[in-house]
């Protein structure tokens, strides 16, 4: 939890330091919107895969508890899952469009 709360500290203070960086005219030829999207599927990504996670070890530990509701925690599983992919996706889909 102490290295989570550095990491947003330090996001941050950057976020607050970005118009120090601020240029007049033609920009230095650095793509931002392409370095920032990359970060933004990794974040997403990193979300998505903590949620599979988490999702799979509750159900897991649910059909352990009581093996008769397999089927029921089984569906509810893979539509949970479905929801939290598609969330990576749209977030693919958002970068594709700033892209352009």
């Amino acid at each position: 939890m102490r290295t989570l709360s550095k990491m947003f500290m330090t996001l941050s203070v950057l976020s607050f330091a970005v118009p120090a960086f601020a240029q007049g005219g033609e920009a230095a030829g650095t793509n931002w919107v392409a370095a920032l999207t990359g970060i933004a599927m990794a974040i997403a990504a990193a979300g998505c895969g903590l949620g599979q996670g988490r999702a799979a070890a509750a159900a897991t530990e649910g059909i352990a508890r009581n093996p008769s509701a397999k089927a029921a925690i089984q569906v509810a599983l893979i539509i949970g899952l479905a929801f939290i992919e598609s969330l990576a996706i749209y977030t693919l889909l958002v970068i594709f469009v700033k892209m352009k």
